[in-house]
């Protein structure tokens, strides 16, 4: 049996076991189970698999991959650059419990943007659905296309299968397990999959020291002389500036964790205020640690390379209209060019081309899977969901029997499964390389109206009554927030990072101000 073939068969046993999981969570499984888990979850293993579903593939491969910068370019991080906008995350988590937490669980919400239902009018309700739709599809697909096209390229393309059945049977498994049981079947998979991703992680740091015969220490001073463990970028001008990668990193996970479905939803399926508070606390600490980990392991990932057989060429790309000059990182093949393997490709390129050992392999390819299930499980949950609650009130609907709701929803839940297919061809097609880069832009424009809305909501009393104002201003501030970005970018030296999510929340809490009600003392 071909190392690939086994690899192939470590997936299949893992996925069995998904499944029988989901057979126990799923039985006398209602609608309310799959929206919020009945509210009965255990904070602490909402906490625990709520790291797998932030870390995802993006983390798992483009996180290490971010350590090795390339000479002139400006798009990507350099050594642990991305720990300042971790820093970020971290601080944004305890505004989310502080602020938004309380008021979902005072409103007792199923979905939160319900919220907005109630503070404006069932078009801002509606609007903050489809924006929230509209980023998870994307962003979840995105991150998806990452480890799919790393199973493609490194197992499944030599045996000559196509990309898009690999992306067609990974989604079918995911839609499989999480069929009947919705949350309910997810706290308990996301936790049994953040725990593979945590032992292949300490896995192959432990084995990379061990083949490079170094103690921790040593590494890290090692790195340090490369400079590799350098966390702070003091170029203004740079995507990457120190401050505003914090200040992204917090407005970020305002965004995409406490205005998001998908991760409120595992957090108010917990019994009670207090506890939710603990899981996102308890979450926010042990994300420093992960990520700081998974930085190291990018560090060892390339002094590992360097050691057997990597090196650096130059090439000359165009970026922005200019010509840069950077430094590719990858082994020589037999004609002695330099084969690009920076990035994304570093990690699945040494687990997987027989520079590790199989034990590592197998470890390796559960710990991608295990990246790869948490994010488009939840995915594909809360967006059935938000589209059940929040564009068909499925729940005051008194029209339909729970049975036939229940049979509504699984058709919607298929429907949104073939959307999935359907986007990660389209980032096939784009064929991105950092895709960790890619998905904070996309959040930038998609996430920004939620954010702005919700800000407005939560700290001004205005109404906001003409029709149509809202869709208008929702649809407005991302175009000036690309068209901002466009000039500046063309005039300027000045780069705008992360910081895009709140230009573009910014421009939105103008804009509703702007058309807000006249009176502007009547209070809601």
């Amino acid at each position: 049996m071909n190392p690939g073939t086994i690899l192939l068969l470590f997936v299949f046993v893992y996925f069995v076991g998904l499944l029988v999981i989901s057979y126990f969570t799923s039985r006398n499984s209602d609608n309310q189970s799959f929206f919020i888990g009945n509210k009965k979850s255990k904070w602490w293993l909402v906490a625990f698999g709520m790291i797998g579903t932030s870390l995802s593939g993006v983390t798992f491969i483009s996180v290490p991959g971010t350590v090795g910068k390339m000479t002139g370019s400006e798009y990507i991080f350099g050594g642990f650059e991305y720990y300042m906008m971790v820093i970020g995350f971290f601080i944004g988590y305890f505004i989310v419990a502080a602020i938004l937490l309380p008021l979902y669980y005072k409103m007792n919400l199923t979905s939160i943007y319900t919220y907005l239902g109630k503070r404006f009018n069932v078009e801002a309700h509606k609007i903050g659905s489809i924006f929230f739709i509209v980023s998870r599809a994307i962003g979840a697909t995105a991150r998806l296309y990452l480890v799919v096209n790393v199973l493609q390229i490194f197992l499944l393309e030599g045996l000559g299968v196509p990309f898009w059945v690999t992306a067609m049977v990974l989604l079918l498994m995911v839609l499989l397990y999480t069929f009947e049981g919705g949350v309910k079947t997810i706290v308990i998979t996301d936790t049994l999959q953040t725990s593979f991703m945590i032992i292949s992680l300490i896995a192959c740091i432990v084995y990379i020291l061990s083949n490079l015969n170094l103690s921790f220490g040593e590494a890290y001073t090692i790195l340090g002389e490369k400079n590799y463990t350098h966390f702070i970028n003091f170029d203004p001008n740079s995507k990457t500036f120190f401050l505003k990668t914090i200040l992204g990193g917090i407005f970020i996970t305002i965004a995409m964790t406490g205005l998001d479905q998908e991760m409120m939803q595992k957090n108010i399926s917990v019994d009670n205020l207090q506890n939710s508070k603990k899981n996102m606390l308890t979450f926010a600490g042990t994300l420093l640690f992960v990520n700081l980990a998974f930085l190291f392991l990018g560090g060892l990932l390339y002094l590992f390379a360097l050691q057997n057989g990597a090196g650096y060429s130059e090439v000359t790309s165009i970026v922005d209209g200019k010509e840069v000059v950077s430094n590719v990182f990858g082994f020589k093949d037999t004609a002695g060019n330099v084969k690009n393997i920076m990035g994304d490709d570093l990690f699945p390129a040494l687990s997987l081309n027989g520079y590790f050992p199989m034990a590592i392999s197998v470890i390796f390819i559960i710990g991608l899977i295990s990246a790869l299930f948490p994010s488009a499980d939840g995915a594909l949950t809360a967006v059935t969901s938000s589209y059940c609650v929040d564009l068909l009130n499925l729940n005051e609907d008194k029209t339909r029997t729970e049975k036939q709701k229940k049979h509504l929803r699984m058709k919607i839940h298929l429907t949104f499964t073939v959307v999935f297919f359907i986007l990660i061809m389209v980032f096939k097609a784009m064929n991105d390389k950092s895709i960790v880069y890619l998905i904070m832009e996309i959040a930038g424009y998609t996430y920004g109206p939620l954010l702005g809305l919700f800000a407005f909501g939560i700290f001004t009393k205005f109404k906001i009554s003409r029709k149509y104002s809202i869709l208008a201003v929702t649809l407005l501030a991302p175009v000036l927030t690309y068209l901002i970005n466009l000039s500046v970018t063309t005039y300027t030296d000045y780069r705008i990072g992360v910081e895009l999510i709140i230009l573009n929340g910014l421009l939105t809490f103008i804009g509703l101000w702007l058309v807000k009600n006249k009176n502007y003392l009547k209070l809601v």
